[in-house]
């Protein structure tokens, strides 16, 4: 008999197995692991963060305040093309499809990256002409410091199309501290120009503009490789920098908090930025109940990483940026900002443009993404890193308190020193292809196509005066950057002389046997712009090879390289298969006139004779890609 309407079903899904329990877990792990120790399934962050295989569930974790109930994150769409004709097509293109704000990124400003538009009154109005700005859309500046006048050009551009400043949804985004963090000095002395900052905020609201006016930009440290709680705990600094210093200039401090919100950086990593915007907002809380103030929930935007961008393969892109906005979206972001997947080649085209607007689209109205709020509540892994992250954030903002607060530390490098730290170690990991750039360091296509962005030079504005402040500046960086430099001298090679350097990749033994080294070698050195290149001749055989038939695979071996027009040779099997013939093959391939003889895996009791054989490197998962590469250009290069 079916159950009434009102009685609830509840089929008894894994009522007949076992509970599963953590000791028989770890049970079967000992026994896959036969004897390694545990610790090789547990990952580390680049803040020293455990990243346990396993998490049991966080029971009765409450959701974190952050959006309203179901309310979706506002799509911001980035504009910054120095025409402002151009610009303004691209924002009312944008609105009319989709896009809830306009990021409007003038040239000179952080993140402006080449671009930008015009800081001029002319342009502002041009670029707003035909934009509704009372009509709920969200207008996010990115302002350089010598162009603070923007900010009132807005403004004076609302008053004369006699529109309510109070109807309008402008975050100003004034970072004076973030702008002398990047550029590593400054014309004025720090007192003017966090004062100029403040009056400026004061005035606005005057006026009767809401804010925010002042952004607490973790983009400097993220886009200068900085780590998830360096980026958090440099928020927390600028954010109080901002709050004393507008109230010292007399602003209510329950006031001085709503005009101040934080930008973060979101990238690939889903579940470090996931607990990155929630650690964000319970660290602002704690910093509310400190100033005396009940906590409210902080704005955060969000912008997809910089530093994750790639020139090479950019299609790329498309999947790491939709990665991201998904992270920040359910981490809590009030609004997300996706770079298109050619940021990094040049200004934009429509398609790229269309794409980062459409990723968000699709996520919110296909997805459901903001339907749910705060869906990581309960999840034993996010919360843990959640926890964790407030934990270290903490003790690095309090580092930076100790030292007399964000400016101070920057004037004694003492975030500059840790950020380079963090780099240096993520630029390392990077080089060894710990840290994956797929279709940069792993799966590299060097014949793609070249992909279109607009034909427009790059825009700057140059700082005038003599500086008054300098320290080292935290500079932007690509963690592709490294790799794409040796793919474009290879770019080069080929125009110069019609082919890529070639390396023979010389497979023994049979394909099970062969595989798995050959793809990785292929990966290795074509991510450095080394076309691999298969021999066109039979394969040596496998097993005991003895007098003339062993004669005739090294003749094959030594006519497959010169018919190859390879200058380097790379020798892939299996260990096995390297006992009974990697020496008789690296004898045969130096007698063939090799230029370097490589090996694919760990050479292990094999080395010394390898070596003497004509073997000079090996390659392997771990070691210096990078450097590696390095050195095969510099070989090439040679005369």
């Amino acid at each position: 008999m079916p159950a009434a309407p009102h009685e609830p079903i509840d089929p008894p899904l894994a009522a007949d197995f076992a509970p599963a329990l953590a000791a028989d877990w770890r049970k079967l792990v000992d026994g896959v692991l036969k004897g390694a120790p545990f610790e090789r399934l547990v990952g580390k962050t680049y803040d020293g963060l455990r990243i346990e295989p396993i998490y049991t569930r966080a029971e009765g974790a409450p959701p974190i305040a952050g959006r309203a109930a179901a309310t979706p994150w506002r799509i911001m769409q980035r504009i910054d093309h120095p025409e402002p004709a151009q610009a303004n097509a691209q924002a009312l293109h944008d609105l009319d499809n989709g896009a809830g704000g306009l990021t409007l990124v003038f040239a000179g400003a952080n993140g402006a990256r080449g671009f930008g538009l015009p800081p001029t009154a002319k342009a502002v109005a041009r670029v707003l002409d035909g934009v509704f700005l009372d009509a709920g859309i969200t207008i996010e500046l990115h302002i350089a410091p010598q162009s603070l006048g923007v900010a009132f050009q807005i403004a004076d551009h609302i008053r004369t199309k006699g529109i309510d400043p109070a109807a309008c949804d402008i975050h100003f985004g004034l970072d004076p501290l973030g702008a002398c963090a990047t550029s590593g000095s400054s014309t004025n002395e720090w007192a003017e120009i966090v004062a100029a900052a403040t009056e400026t905020a004061k005035t606005l609201a005057a006026r009767g503009f809401k804010g925010p006016f002042l952004v607490a930009d973790g983009r400097v440290i993220h886009d200068a490789g900085g780590s998830e709680a360096q980026e958090l705990a440099f928020v927390l600094a600028s954010a109080v920098t901002y709050l004393r210093a507008l109230e010292s200039a007399g602003v209510v401090l329950d006031d001085a908090r709503g005009m101040i919100h934080a930008r973060l950086s979101t990238d690939a990593d889903q579940f470090l930025t996931l607990a990155k915007f929630r650690a964000l907002r319970l660290l602002w809380a704690r910093v509310e109940q400190a100033c005396g103030l009940a906590p409210r929930p902080l704005l955060i935007a969000a912008e997809t990483s910089w530093r994750m961008l790639t020139r090479r393969d950019p299609y790329m892109n498309m999947l790491r940026a939709t990665v991201a906005a998904f992270s920040a979206g359910l981490g809590g972001a009030d609004s997300v900002c996706v770079l298109p997947h050619t940021q990094a080649l040049g200004l934009p085209d429509g398609f790229a443009r269309r794409m980062a607007r459409n990723t968000q689209l699709i996520l919110l109205e296909e997805a459901n993404l903001a339907k749910v709020a705060d869906p990581a509540a309960g999840s034993g892994g996010i919360e843990t890193l959640t926890r964790e992250l407030c934990q270290k954030s903490w003790a690095l903002f309090q580092d930076t308190e100790r030292a007399g607060g964000a400016f101070a530390a920057l004037e004694q490098n003492l975030i500059q020193r840790g950020v380079a730290a963090t780099r240096d170690a993520r630029q390392t990991s990077v080089a060894k292809r710990r840290d994956v750039l797929t279709g940069i360091s792993e799966f590299p296509d060097l014949h793609e196509t070249p992909i279109d962005v607009l034909d427009v030079e790059p825009v700057t504005l140059a700082p005038s005066g003599e500086a008054k402040i300098s320290f080292e500046a935290l500079t932007p960086i690509r963690l592709a950057a490294p790799f794409e430099q040796l793919r474009d001298h290879s770019d080069d090679w080929l125009k110069a002389t019609g082919a890529r350097p070639k390396i023979l990749l010389a497979t023994l033994g049979v394909p099970a046997g062969f595989a798995a080294r050959a793809a990785f070698a292929r990966s290795f050195f074509e991510a450095g712009g080394i076309e691999a290149v298969d021999p066109p001749s039979p394969r040596s055989r496998q097993g005991d090879v003895e007098g003339a038939a062993r004669r005739e695979d090294e003749n094959a071996l030594a006519e497959a390289f010169k018919a190859s027009g390879a200058r380097m040779v790379c020798l892939c099997s299996s260990d096995e298969v390297y006992a009974e013939q990697a020496v008789l093959a690296a004898r045969a391939f130096h007698a063939a006139g090799a230029g370097h003889i490589y090996l694919a895996g760990r050479p292990n009791e094999l080395e010394p004779v390898l070596r003497q054989a004509g073997v000079r490197d090996f390659i392997f998962a771990g070691n210096d890609a990078l450097a590696v590469l390095n050195e095969v250009w510099q070989r090439l290069e040679q005369p």
